[in-house]
């Protein structure tokens, strides 16, 4: 089966949606499985972790690859809840296209806008499927104009309901005038209804009207008042998406059977091939300012990106891997452009859920597993040695929640050390790092959830028995102004001395992270020495300096410094380096950074007043309030997490449980300096705390 019939989709919603559901009955109408998984009763293909079948949601991103009308379908179905975005994150970078489903009473939620947001930073042709018609309170129509209002979707309904609610009874195709029902899951096509007969066809003219803003050949024809063929609509259409105009919006009932066989021949009919969606560009590893392409065809130097990090305990690290180009045979050497090193893949996995299929040769467009590699993250690129190139990587979000995990016996302590260096690099939007004054073990994530999830499974997958304090916000620290400054390092204790010296400029470096530069000339620190000062700052970073928070968006110049021939080492200057930037840092007017949440709030009209107060009074920024349903509005607003603990609780007393919300990170920022020393006091009691514990 050539590239043409090939599509690699994902499966992307807000948790609730019906995303899982969606995939089950895909895989069940293509014959993949014999027996449609329910997330409900925990039998889904998808979610085959234990976490996720007890807690009935998705968590990790999962892999399979099913057929319909003769075409090869790969599709990821990826994790909902805001805590695991990481995994649509990482899924985006390496698709063709996704099914975005959103929920036909729910409409338009908190984490859609974050997926739609990942999809465009990553150029992802999509198109929505409005699941659920069979909800009391669903409206087609409103979610693709809620669409269009919060995601600027510019939503184009492909199809319309026949029936909502409990009386949904099947769709209408619109590009193609028939009616669809779905009786035991069989697909009935049918004229449509006398009585729906003018009101499809003015949804036919719409479609093909906002069709002629993006088509000069369905322009043409509109404006002559020919007739738009079935065809043209198709051809335009692909087109359209894969430019990522507008987005086709379908409907149906997943877990009714309904709309679901439709929604495979639109992948088939709209989304791109790999062919298709083309070359892909890279740095030059020695000079970013030196671009090369690969084109996906098999005789084009091998060019593929590692996505996904899995252990599995019969194969081993299965690394996911997404290829663009070139061929590359099981047994084959592969060169890592990030980490300028060769590996050996000793085996090809195409991987279906938890059954694994062995490949001689994988070309372009495939997403399979390679087994062997063993210092391959997310993010790096592998290609042919004499042909090397740097892809664009993966964006991995900063942790904005932390708890110190601790063990009964040194052995527990490194058990789970070794336990969470692999679940690291399988998921790298948490961290782990040892708290220098306390001796503790802390791992930071994205909410509450993902570590709950973490401390699961290193009791349940790895048998390590820990516990864990309270949760802690994870605020970051930074500077606010530039600062020179020189210090000298000389230690006489006995024997070999210790000499190094520093003179280094730290400065702001806002949104771009930790950057280094070696601006030392005529040798005044040996060459050698250099990696040694950058080491020692970056222990600063990793570490704090005012408390024990990471130092983010600083930039440092080591401009000057001295050495001695027999007293200076490697060490020396680590040392050196460390304590010159913490006393710069210190005196550029450090700051902390505080994790603000993007709050969606779902309630009745009748407790608006009260929860606008509570946010008021949690220092949130109400930015709107958008009717949904009727009696019904949501608010959208900006909370520091700081204030979010124990939202769950106040919510349903002040809406008597009627009123649900949704959060997400949003970015960092200042925290206010009336609440800097109450942050920094309480962060000097805890580990007070933690010592004398």
């Amino acid at each position: 089966m050539g590239l043409t019939k090939t599509r690699n989709i994902g499966i992307a919603a807000h948790i609730d949606a019906g995303k899982t559901t969606v995939t089950e009955r895909i895989l069940f109408y293509t014959g993949t499985t014999r027996k449609m998984g329910e997330v409900h009763d925990g039998a889904a293909t998808m979610d085959f972790m234990k976490q996720e079948q007890e807690r009935g949601i998705t968590i990790a991103s999962a892999a399979i690859s099913c057929i319909w009308a003769d075409h090869n379908i790969n599709i990821i179905d990826t994790p909902g809840h805001v805590d695991f975005t990481i995994e649509v994150e990482r899924s985006m970078r390496v698709l063709d296209g996704i099914v975005a489903v959103f929920c036909a009473v729910g409409g338009v939620e908190a984490q859609s806008e974050t997926v739609w947001g990942q999809a465009d930073r990553y150029h992802v042709p999509r198109f929505a499927f409005v699941n659920k018609m069979d909800r009391q309170g669903a409206d087609f129509f409103d979610v693709v104009k809620q669409l269009d209002d919060v995601l600027e979707a510019n939503a184009i309904p492909f199809q319309m309901p026949i029936g909502a609610e409990e009386n949904l009874k099947g769709i209408i195709d619109l590009v193609e005038m028939r009616a669809m029902f779905f009786p035991d899951g069989e697909v009935q096509v049918v004229d449509i209804p006398a009585e729906l007969l003018e009101e499809a066809q003015q949804w036919r003219e719409n479609l093909v009207e906002k069709l002629a803003e993006f088509d000069d050949h369905v322009a043409e024809l509109f404006l002559e008042g020919k007739e738009v063929s079935a065809e043209v609509i198709k051809e335009a259409t692909r087109d359209c998406v894969l430019r990522n105009v507008f987005t086709p919006c379908f409907c149906g009932s997943a877990y009714r059977n309904i709309g679901v066989q439709p929604l495979l021949d639109a992948v088939v009919a709209y989304m791109p091939s790999p062919l298709v969606k083309g070359t892909v560009v890279g740095d030059d590893v020695y000079d970013a300012e030196k671009k090369h392409r690969r084109h996906p065809e098999g005789d084009d130097p091998f060019c593929a990106l590692a996505f996904k990090i899995i252990h599995d305990p019969y194969v081993g690290q299965q690394t996911f891997v997404r290829t663009y180009s070139g061929k590359l045979k099981a047994g084959d050497k592969v060169y890592n452009a990030t980490t300028r090193k060769s590996e050996r893949v000793s085996r090809i996995l195409r991987i279906k859920a938890k059954d694994r299929i062995e490949m001689d040769e994988v070309g372009p467009g495939d997403i399979v597993a390679f087994i062997g590699l063993k210092n391959t993250y997310t993010g790096h690129t592998l290609c042919n040695e004499d042909a090397p190139l740097l892809l664009e990587s993966v964006v991995i979000p900063n942790p904005v929640i932390s708890v110190a995990a601790t063990t009964k016996t040194r052995k527990e302590l490194e058990k789970m050390h070794i336990s969470l260096r692999k679940m690291t690099l399988e998921d790298p939007s948490f961290t782990v790092r040892t708290d220098e004054r306390t001796n503790e073990t802390i791992i930071a994530g994205m909410g509450e959830l993902h570590l709950e999830i973490i401390v699961d499974r290193l009791k349940e997958e790895f048998g390590v028995e820990c516990t864990v304090g309270e949760p802690s916000v994870e605020y970051k620290e930074t500077i606010t102004k530039p600062i020179q400054h020189e210090h000298r390092h000389v230690k006489q204790t006995g024997g070999k001395g210790q000499f190094a010296h520093t003179v280094m400029v730290v400065e702001p470096n806002p949104g771009n992270g930790f950057e280094f530069v070696n601006g030392i000339v005529g040798g005044v620190i040996p060459r050698e020495y250099i990696p040694s000062v950058r080491k020692g700052i970056e222990d600063a970073l990793a570490h704090g300096v005012l408390a024990d928070f990471n130092v983010v968006d600083v930039k440092v110049t080591l401009i000057d410094g001295s050495f001695h021939a027999v007293d200076s080492s490697e060490m020396a200057f680590r040392v050196c380096g460390r304590q010159c930037f913490v006393d710069a840092f210190k005196k550029a007017s450090p700051q902390l950074l505080e994790p603000i949440m993007k709050v969606d709030i779902a309630t009745p009209d009748d407790y608006i007043g009260d929860l606008v107060g509570d946010l008021n009074r949690r220092r949130g920024k109400v930015h709107s309030m958008r009717r949904f349903r009727k009696g019904s509005q949501k608010i959208n607003a900006e909370v520091p997490l700081m204030e979010m603990f124990g939202y769950a609780t106040s919510v349903r007393s002040m809406s008597s449980g009627r009123a649900a919300y949704g959060m997400e990170m949003k970015c960092f920022s200042p925290l206010p300096e009336s609440l800097k020393e109450k942050v920094l006091e309480a962060a000097r009691k805890r580990m007070e705390a933690r010592n004398a514990g």
